[in-house]
């Protein structure tokens, strides 16, 4: 019973069917911090990548890349600040949420754009540069018709724009960097299970934030390896 009332005062209870949850004081600092401290690295990461790129399709797919990371992680922290500091500003708040859900469908194409645009593509895959997009902002139009409506289709939106491209990307002729692509792809897996479980498990929405933090670090760094500091790459170059 100790143990019960111990998490009571870190996790409300579990929210009602189509009600938003309302996390404790403690959860909102714990959703705030979790991408507040790592929108610098993603600048300085975007920053690295873009010394590193040789021409300007490279520094391109760098910029892209670059903010589609910054976005996520400034969008969300913003949101969860105005969720937790100005809880009476309740349309700038529903705004901020609903672009924290949009940012998501460009983040997942960004991450795609390094690998689609940096590695040799056949005619048909090659349209899954533009198609990425196209499902970003068929998500973007989702979102702004039915946002909260229906949660389980809109993960599931989430899942398919996720999983649809690495269709392409596992079919490439080089497949270095795919293993560490389909192991990121997996913690962001993982981490949906808390997604769903506020109010069910103290600072769900923190733990997936950092879920989050972790496949990004393992996408990026396959990104600065294989695409950026590829040794096969550099062979090509100096030939």
């Amino acid at each position: 019973m100790k143990r019960v009332n111990s998490f009571q005062r870190f996790m409300n209870t579990r929210a009602a069917a189509n009600c938003r949850y309302q996390p404790t004081c403690y959860e909102h600092a714990a959703n705030c911090y979790t991408h507040a401290l790592l929108i610098m690295p993603a600048f300085v990461g975007m920053a690295l990548l873009h010394r590193l790129s040789d021409d300007r399709w490279e520094r391109f797919t760098a910029w892209v890349y670059g903010m589609g990371l910054i976005a996520l992680f400034l969008v969300s922290t913003v949101f969860h600040i105005i969720s937790w500091k100005k809880s009476h500003m309740r349309t700038m708040e529903h705004c901020f949420h609903m672009c924290d859900r949009v940012v998501i469908y460009f983040f997942i194409a960004a991450s795609y754009t390094p690998w689609l645009n940096l590695r040799e593509l056949g005619p048909l895959a090659a349209h899954m540069r533009w198609f990425v997009w196209l499902m970003a902002a068929a998500g973007t139009i989702y979102v702004f018709n039915y946002h909260e409506k229906y949660k389980l289709v809109e993960l599931m939106f989430y899942l398919t724009m996720g999983f649809f491209p690495a269709l392409v990307v596992t079919s490439m002729t080089n497949t270095e960097g795919l293993s560490e692509l389909a192991f990121g792809g997996l913690v962001y897996c993982l981490g949906v299970f808390f997604f769903k479980c506020d109010g069910v498990i103290p600072f769900a929405h923190a733990i997936w934030h950092v879920f989050v933090a972790l496949a990004a670090a393992i996408h990026y760094y396959a990104i600065w390896k294989y695409l950026y500091r590829s040794p096969a790459l550099e062979d090509i170059r100096d030939a």
